[in-house]
């Protein structure tokens, strides 16, 4: 097998990717600028790898990455909430003029095969729960710069399978779903909520605490260990069929009120839960049927508690580095 390149390596996603890749034998080129990612994050396969350091939207860079690679996975993007709503450019500029540089750069120097990494955002109120992968896509309100991320993703998924088409390329989307773990980054739910624990906890040790949340916690999603999303991306650069969409995660949903019951449980505190407001244009349902990624043969082995605490104790002793 020919050598892979992972364009946003160093990421959260990116790094598990590439030790799992290189833990099968694979040669592994990782691109990134760790702008989001770290060189920490690849030390256990530092000597194993070749890394390229670059931007995604500067197509020499991305020549450079892709050179000599059979395989791309195109993970690079702006992720985190807090960016969709105060960076949409950035999100929108990376998200596209980055996919483009990708695609031509599979184009003109040969890459058999590109797996990209969309997002359960574009489904955004989906109209089905588990939400197969035929459901329509959509944008509610272009107006609103939450959506600057689901857009470009869903923007990337267009070019994935309808640029460059004079190009032999084989494309496969996937759509991951809540994939967490350790080292996610600290502008997601699961560390956000020990932040909010943290701090409180902070200022009452040892007695119960109260969390504001968003809106009253019934919102569900379904939560994917990063290990076993990334056994179910390899199977689909492995099996994957040209020009198909796969969902990547687990089709268990669970609340947000019980995942925070959960993290305080694994943390040994006590919490009130207190109501707060739903920023627009949240989801209140996600959780994807992923019958079509486990008719390759995908079976997801861990399930939430056992992957929170692993999860929980590293934000919970890394908590500073989040200041």
């Amino acid at each position: 097998m020919g050598k892979v390149c992972v364009t946003g390596g160093s990421g959260f996603i990116g790094s598990a990717l590439v030790r799992e890749l290189s833990a099968r034998g694979r040669k592994v080129k990782v691109f990134d600028n760790n702008s989001r990612g770290a060189m920490k994050n690849l030390e256990s396969v530092r000597g194993d790898i070749q890394f390229i350091e670059g931007d995604i939207r500067n197509l020499d860079d991305v020549r450079n990455a892709v050179e000599g690679c059979s395989e791309v996975y195109h993970l690079a993007f702006i992720n985190g909430t807090e960016y969709f709503y105060n960076k949409p450019d950035l999100v929108l500029d990376v998200g596209i003029r980055g996919h483009l540089a990708v695609m031509d750069a599979c184009a003109e120097l040969g890459a058999e095969t590109l797996i990209y990494a969309s997002s359960s955002e574009v489904y955004q109120t989906p109209p089905v729960i588990p939400t197969p992968e035929d459901v329509p896509a959509s944008i509610p309100d272009v107006l609103n710069p939450r959506y600057s991320y689901g857009g470009a993703k869903l923007a990337g998924e267009l070019l994935t399978l309808h640029y460059r088409m004079q190009s032999p390329l084989k494309r496969i989307i996937f759509r991951p779903h809540n994939i967490y773990g350790p080292a996610m980054g600290f502008e997601h739910v699961i560390p956000q909520i020990v932040k909010k624990i943290h701090t409180a906890n902070k200022k009452n040790p040892g007695r119960p605490v109260s969390i504001e949340i968003q809106g009253d916690g019934s919102q569900t999603r379904a939560f994917c260990n990063v290990l076993d999303a990334v056994r179910g991306i390899i199977l689909l650069g492995e099996q994957g069929n040209d020009r198909e969409i796969y969902n990547v995660g687990v089709n268990e949903e669970t609340s947000i009120r019980d995942l925070i019951l959960a993290i305080c449980e694994h943390l040994g505190i006590e919490a009130t839960l207190v109501p707060g407001e739903l920023p627009k244009g949240g989801t209140l349902r996600r959780c994807p049927d992923i019958s079509k990624l486990q008719g390759l043969g995908y079976s997801p082995e861990f399930n939430l508690h056992e992957g929170l605490r692993e999860t929980v104790q590293w934000y919970w002793s890394h908590y500073e580095d989040a200041a």
